[in-house]
């Protein structure tokens, strides 16, 4: 799969699954931009940096009105926040800022670029969702709002541009060894998830035929 004169953005790609993601653009030959919400952070190497916090709905406006700009053929919506609590105790800004980071914000971005896709009759957008988005747990009631949000926003998105040349795809990973899965378990709780086996994935291992579907079939990857 060459992807040699491709432009890529990967939200919240200086690490994690977007890093991942983006490194594999890079060894496809995409040209890849990622964003982060640190003045002096930094993705993969190779790649550009754009500082962007999507918790920030005005600055996430303006963010999507300038990659309105960029001719973009490839969007991969990952950036996204979690925060765990029970039900009855979740605060209504908690709630509020992880719906404005996992859906709003890709939502406006996916409306940023769809226009230039079109113009094109060609372009990719993947966003990353969860097992959460496809069943719910126990204090995951923000969290499980948003993915399946997503992942239904996503379908929605695909059935309108694939006349076009779009394909829009959701991607819903189970537990994904990153900064965020121990942030929210503990290390701990990581541990102890992999000692189960196969519940850990490894992302190197995964993602190249992951995007190999996701640039040949208008579905969602589950």
């Amino acid at each position: 799969m060459s992807l040699s004169g491709k432009k890529a953005l990967v939200t919240g790609g200086t690490r994690g699954i977007g890093a991942a993601i983006a490194s594999k653009l890079l060894d496809h030959g995409a040209e890849v931009a990622v964003t982060g919400t640190a003045a002096d952070g930094i993705g993969p190497d190779g790649t550009g940096y754009e500082v962007i916090d999507f918790a920030d709905e005005a600055a996430t406006g303006v963010f999507a009105r300038k990659i309105a700009g960029m001719n973009l053929d490839i969007l991969v919506n990952n950036a996204g926040i979690n925060k765990i609590s029970p039900f009855v105790d979740i605060d209504p800004g908690d709630f509020a800022r992880i719906q404005q980071v996992n859906v709003n914000a890709p939502f406006r971005l996916c409306q940023a670029v769809v226009l230039g896709m079109k113009a094109k009759q060609a372009g990719k957008i993947v966003n990353i969702c969860s097992v959460w988005g496809k069943i719910a747990k126990a204090q995951r009631g923000s969290y499980a709002t948003s993915k399946f949000g997503l992942d239904g926003m996503t379908a929605a998105l695909a059935a309108e541009v694939a006349e076009y040349g779009i394909l829009a795809n959701s991607v819903a990973p189970g537990f994904i060894d990153t900064e965020l899965t121990r942030s929210v378990l503990g290390e701990a709780g990581a541990v102890e998830l992999a000692g189960t086996g196969a519940a850990v994935l490894v992302i190197s291992q995964d993602l190249e035929e992951l995007f190999e579907v996701c640039y040949t079939k208008n579905i969602n990857i589950k």
